[in-house]
């Protein structure tokens, strides 16, 4: 069927905001009745509906990363959604930026506001090794500058930090499911860093008189050495043998290891 220019702009639209809400706490459509479903807004093969499904899919694969930042939030105060005054203060020219935010500790968000635009200015804050695009894993600043990215329709600019460690599963519907037994851990080179997986039963409040388990990872930079630490904590239903695919981003060096509780390194 033809477009008219008000259904393009308002799939584009959409195809935005779904890119957006994908890296907000609480991810929801809602305002459009009887249209918001994906299948509604375009065809399969359109743009707006290949994009609106991936970013749908990469927020459930992203579960155990998210999941943890929700348990940070609770038990540390966190917070999921920060501006990048809250992790670089003492660049002066991150104080004033409204429209990038970082999404826990390890992604940097660039949402795309303006219609039919197909890259945007983004400011890369110092950090040691730099910045790396989420989605090809390829390293794309050293950091400390600011620079016109890509922003093609089907993908809105995302970045990780150097030393991240990204825990990611299968796209489930529900954390009634349970945790997954295999996990892959994404490891951004060019720094050291630590990210503590945090899981529970995902269906109640236990988690308020303490039951719940973390695993921390730490990843020497110089050794390329990922230890992944031993389980503390517990709660019923907990995993006791579970196994994470080790990968170094960008690249396609991986490792599998079975894990059953206890402290080991993987080298990549």
């Amino acid at each position: 069927a033809t477009e008219s220019a008000d259904l393009r702009e308002w799939r584009e639209l959409n195809t935005r905001w779904h890119q957006f809400g994908a890296f907000c706490p609480l991810y929801r459509s809602h305002g459009q009745y009887p249209y918001r479903e994906p299948w509604h807004i375009a065809p399969e093969g359109h743009p707006a509906y290949e994009s609106i499904t991936y970013f749908l899919r990469l927020r459930y694969h992203l579960m155990p990363y998210i999941y943890t930042l929700a348990g940070m939030t609770w038990h540390n105060d966190y917070t999921i959604m920060r501006p990048l005054i809250m992790d670089f203060a003492s660049q002066r020219e991150t104080h004033d930026i409204g429209d990038q935010y970082l999404f826990g500790p390890a992604l940097m968000v660039a949402p795309v506001t303006e219609y039919e635009a197909r890259e945007r200015e983004v400011t890369f804050p110092a950090t040691r090794g730099g910045w790396y695009d989420f989605y090809s894993g390829i390293h794309v600043s050293a950091g400390g500058e600011r620079k016109m990215m890509p922003a093609p329709y089907e993908r809105m600019p995302l970045y990780v930090k150097a030393g991240s460690i990204i825990p990611t599963g299968p796209a489930i519907s529900s954390t009634k499911a349970g945790h997954p037994e295999r996990l892959t851990l994404y490891v951004y080179a060019g720094a050291d860093g630590t990210f503590t997986l945090y899981e529970d039963e995902g269906t109640n409040y236990n988690y308020e008189k303490g039951a719940y388990s973390t695993i921390t990872f730490k990843w020497n930079d110089r050794s390329k050495k990922l230890t992944i630490g031993a389980i503390a904590g517990e709660y019923p239903g907990m995993l006791k043998d579970r196994s994470f695919r080790v990968r170094l981003a960008g690249t396609d060096t991986h490792v599998n290891v079975d894990y059953t509780g206890k402290s080991l390194t993987v080298s990549l």
